[in-house]
């Protein structure tokens, strides 16, 4: 009796055990499948300053489907200007790949416990910073300009930029703070992002005639670059340069010759005068390496915002302008002796990006004359 009490217990056991089972394997509703969320992709715009770089930020950040911030690492810069941008790479890193996954609280480091939205660098030129659910007064599928925002939505809290950010499938950031693509590689392998890098350079010529029109907002970011002592006197924004330039000929390299194996498909060079001669074609470009959707809409405000009459006077800017016309702008203005000296500290930056030197005021003021061929 007693044994056949107990095999019954064990068959009642059995079959709860067999039916507890089955039922957690279950899928939660109506027997379909559950799909997976898609991994979030993430996208660095590396750049320099005065490259485009703002305007290029703009293509991803007016996107529907992108949280993109604006050189986040600026607060870092400010917050430990008496370190060189060598020592800051770090803190630069970190607090990118926290962007990355949409945790803001890295940004209690370099900003005021009472912050508010609006003290973030920049924060207006983000689209998902001026649309729910950062702010109510505009549609996600709105293009924004930064004026219109920065009237409207700067009364929200901080925590609304968290917010906001985990409710995208990408997450696009321009930074111009990083100069070694190597301290990008723990990122590259980090398995909780899914990181692509579009390195975008410009003609060392034009940056620097930018650089001039634009030297007092960049000073403490020259003197990070270049130590205090090397921005002074006649020579110092040509050194300046060549740092620059030396850091895109190494991340160039380190992205397309030799590349590690986790950097394969992952790294895009984008010359900023190949855009203005093609804008759709190049925003195409990228749109696809971001695995992005180029919408009708955002088609033709890539085309009404690169072919207006603006001559991009105001630094950081972001209106509609004659672009093409305004990358060649320095041929028009920068003196020779200048060009010269910029050839010389960029030299080797200029022939592997595909930048030709010009040998005389004659030909760099001769437009018919095209200094851009495939690079190296």
């Amino acid at each position: 009796m007693m044994k056949a009490r107990r095999v019954q217990v064990l068959l009642i056991v059995a079959v709860l055990s067999f039916l507890l089972i089955h039922f957690r394997l279950l899928p939660c509703s109506n027997n379909a499948p559950m799909e997976e969320k898609p991994s979030p992709v993430h996208i660095l715009i590396l750049s320099s300053w005065r490259s485009g770089s703002s305007f290029t930020g703009q293509i991803f950040s007016q996107h529907p489907s992108v949280f993109y911030l604006m050189e986040p690492a600026w607060h870092v810069w400010v917050t430990m200007y008496q370190n060189s941008a060598k020592v800051l790479h770090m803190a630069v890193r970190d607090l990118v790949r926290s962007v990355f996954l949409c945790d803001m609280s890295v940004f209690d480091a370099y900003m005021s416990s009472q912050k508010k939205k609006s003290d973030l660098f920049q924060w207006e030129t983000s689209r998902a910073l001026c649309s729910p659910p950062a702010c109510d007064s505009f549609s996600r599928s709105d293009i924004i300009t930064a004026g219109n925002c920065r009237t409207i939505c700067g009364k929200y809290p901080f925590s609304k930029v968290e917010e906001a950010c985990k409710t995208y499938s990408h997450v696009a950031i321009k930074e111009v703070r990083f100069f070694d693509l190597k301290v990008l590689y723990p990122l590259l392998t980090d398995p909780s992002l899914n990181l692509k890098i579009i390195h975008l350079v410009r003609d060392p010529r034009a940056v620097f005639r930018s650089r001039e029109n634009t030297m007092a907002d960049l000073k403490r970011d020259s003197n990070i670059v270049v130590g205090s002592q090397r921005t002074k006197g006649e020579m110092g924004p040509y050194n300046t340069m060549q740092i620059i330039c030396k850091s895109h000929v190494e991340i160039y390299k380190a992205g397309s010759q030799a590349i590690p194996s986790f950097l394969k498909d992952r790294y895009l060079l984008v010359r900023y005068e190949d855009i203005v001669r093609d804008p759709l074609a190049r925003a195409a470009q990228m749109y696809r390496f971001a695995e992005l959707h180029f919408t009708p809409k955002l088609q033709k405000w890539v085309h009404n915002i690169t072919h207006g009459r603006g001559q991009g006077a105001q630094a950081f800017d972001i209106g509609s302008r004659d672009a093409l016309n305004v990358s060649q702008a320095w041929r028009k203005t920068l003196p020779f002796q200048k060009i010269e000296k910029v050839q010389n500290v960029c030299k080797d930056a200029m022939n592997l990006l595909g930048y030709q030197l010009v040998q005389s005021e004659e030909e760099q003021k001769n437009m018919s004359l095209d200094l851009l061929f495939a690079q190296s």
